[in-house]
């Protein structure tokens, strides 16, 4: 799966280090000119709304590691998402040359780090948006920007008591997981350690390889790893090798118990249980063997996934299969309802070692703003050409457990990651 990019949305390149104070201004100074870093924070503005001469603002150096194509293509989600950039309402200088910005927009403040060159022409040369605050919100509307994305859109935002949800939206369509399915993987771990069958720091010999995302790929065959680590890095991370190696040992079989155990409403979708690698070696063959897998019994699906290895798919071919568009995502994937996301959740409250939740707190992959609002945050994501899922487990200050999940699924094209992730932001500054 590819790693969902979620941490903080940012382009940027900070060449100066800017430690010199800014001159005092004078009691009887009545109106100073702007210092440069003042004059850019107002050009900022201009980005945001996509007006910028890109050659006129940004230094040479900034351009060269983001295209001005780039950067209108960020801004032009913002607006998209918060409306025009207005005013600059604030800035904390660190310096001469760099700063924290904060911009009105039409429904969100934003907060931005500015640096801009020490002499000449004082361009541009490291821009990093920090966070939004969305100001003026309802579930309303955006359900309404939610419904506007090509593809299909499900969503629901809501306590995982069975209270009336804050936000509802085609709640009980399965959607493709992507990685997400992961917390499957992690709940049925959790439910071992937590049965005494297993102990995070049980330490096992990495035998089993899959494609990134990742990092174990790349690891030597036979490494000592625990099981935290294995765990760990499959959910901060989205290791597909790690994920793989856990569904390996717990067995299929075991997985797929495990979810029809927390009432997944649909279970045949999801079985046979994927390894990620059967995955991407499936998607990666021809049209016919796609098809054949997509259309199959479970028993025939099995029969496929046996015969995987025989001639595998290389990584360049699974590359240059998924980099034409979207393949099957609404018959070759995982399968979850909003529905079977909370129950997943709670059976994980139920029966998981708290250390699960822990490492599911590893990657929050919310800004400061929404977080503060909750004394617990966990998060598992996943992606692929045409399929994003967004899922976080929040706990308010009543220890009350919240379901925020989103799910957007495109058979004709590549999804964008920043918009989701906007929505999500959104929605999680929203009052419960």
């Amino acid at each position: 799966m590819l790693r969902i990019l979620a941490l903080i949305l940012t382009f940027t390149l900070l060449m100066d280090d800017a430690k010199a104070q800014a001159p005092e201004t004078a009691p009887d100074q009545e109106a100073a000119p702007m210092t440069p870093l003042e004059q850019r924070a107002q050009d900022v503005l201009m980005i945001l709304n996509g007006e910028a001469n890109g050659e006129e603002v940004f230094a040479p150096v900034f351009l060269d590691a983001v295209p001005m194509a780039q950067v209108d293509e960020i801004a032009r989600q913002f607006t998209q998402q918060f409306g025009q950039a207005i005013e600059v309402l604030d800035i904390e200088a660190k310096g001469d040359t760099a700063g924290i910005i904060a911009v009105r927009m039409e429904r969100a403040v934003g907060q931005l780090n500015l640096s801009v060159e020490g002499g000449g022409a004082h361009r541009i040369n490291g821009l990093q948006l920090l966070e939004f605050t969305p100001t003026g919100d309802t579930a309303e509307t955006i359900t309404a920007d939610l419904l506007a994305l090509d593809g299909t859109v499900s969503a629901y935002f809501g306590p995982l008591d069975g209270a009336r949800p804050v936000l509802a939206l085609n709640p009980e369509m399965q959607m493709p997981l992507g990685s997400a399915m992961k917390l499957y993987v992690l709940g049925a771990l959790g439910e071992e350690v937590a049965e005494g069958k297993r102990a995070w720091d049980d330490v096992i010999a990495l035998n089993t390889k899959s494609f990134p995302s990742g990092q174990m790929q790349d690891w030597p065959m036979g490494s000592p790893v625990t099981l935290h680590s294995f765990a760990s890095l499959m959910i901060s991370i989205s290791d597909n090798t790690a994920t793989d190696q856990l569904i390996r040992l717990l067995g299929r079989q075991r997985i797929e118990d495990y979810m029809r155990s927390t009432g997944h409403s649909e279970a045949a979708l999801n079985t046979p249980w994927l390894t990620t690698r059967e995955l991407f070696l499936i998607k990666g063959g021809s049209q016919e063997s796609v098809a054949a897998y997509a259309d199959g019994s479970t028993e025939q699906r099995a029969a496929i996934i046996r015969t995987l290895e025989h001639a595998p798919a290389t990584k360049d071919e699974i590359n240059a299969k998924l980099a034409q568009g979207p393949v099957a995502i609404e018959t070759v994937e995982w399968f979850a309802n909003t529905s079977d996301l909370a129950h997943l959740f709670q059976t994980m409250r139920a029966a998981s070692d708290e250390e699960a939740f822990r490492i599911m707190a590893i990657n929050p992959a919310l800004p400061a703003s929404p977080i503060k609002k909750w004394d617990y945050v966990g998060f598992k994501g996943g992606s692929e050409t045409g399929v994003l899922n967004m899922t976080w487990l929040l706990t308010d200050a009543q220890g009350r457990d919240h379901l925020l999940t989103l799910s957007w699924a495109n058979p004709k094209a590549a999804v964008e990651t920043q918009t989701l992730l906007l929505m999500a932001q959104r929605i999680a500054s929203l009052p419960q």
